[in-house]
């Protein structure tokens, strides 16, 4: 029998509001994934919950029955090389702000996961620490960004099977680490993660 998990369905009833997230801070190689939800004001599901928390069989159904019942739904990818230029954090906001201006359905209320964002012309917003354990719209959010960066590993994984990112997707797991050691940085590679670290043995 599933767990219930008690989100919050809205923060405001009566107002649209765009739950946002992301997926990818840490890992050292690939992509950043953001997205933006809008479900129905009185939307629940007993699954739903941060994505971290959830198994991924649970993910990839919740995935389905997410982009099929929300009124708007937006992810965006943020490649290593923007990570590298703006760092991890401002790429984060970067991908939510474009998430949202996807979104086909303007939302009245942003609700960002965290609390860093930046302020957007014509939007409102409010960052919510734990956000995706609190609102069923940020909870949603995060099970898009976490499946599609996910399904991304695994596909850059065929192209480099030897760093492991179909298993380690990206994160500095021993086998990654090691890999870097043996083979060196690849195009998907943060290079502003690396250098230091590998020179300063903090990966030894």
């Amino acid at each position: 029998m599933p767990r219930v998990i008690h989100l919050s369905a809205c923060r405001t009833p009566g107002i649209l509001e765009a739950g946002c997230d992301e997926a990818g801070r840490g890992p050292l190689a690939g992509p950043l994934y953001a997205a933006a939800v809008i479900l129905p004001e009185h939307f629940r599901h007993p699954r739903l919950n941060d994505s971290k928390q959830m198994s991924p069989k649970d993910r990839s159904e919740m995935r389905i029955i997410i982009e099929k019942e929300a009124i708007s739904w937006a992810v965006e990818e943020i490649s290593a090389e923007e990570i590298d230029t703006l760092n991890v954090l401002w790429a984060s906001v970067e991908g939510m702000q474009r998430a949202v201006r996807r979104l086909s359905v303007k939302p009245e209320m942003i609700l960002v996961d965290g609390n860093r964002f930046k302020p957007m012309d014509g939007y409102e917003y409010v960052t919510v620490v734990h956000g995706d354990a609190t609102y069923a719209s940020i909870a949603a959010a995060s099970v898009l960004a976490k499946t599609y960066r996910d399904d991304k590993m695994r596909e850059l994984s065929l192209e480099y099977p030897q760093y492991g990112w179909d298993r380690n997707m990206g994160y500095p797991t021993p086998e990654h680490i090691e890999a870097i050691k043996k083979y060196g940085l690849t195009p998907y590679h943060r290079r502003s993660f690396h250098p230091k670290a590998l020179e300063i043995g903090l990966f030894d």
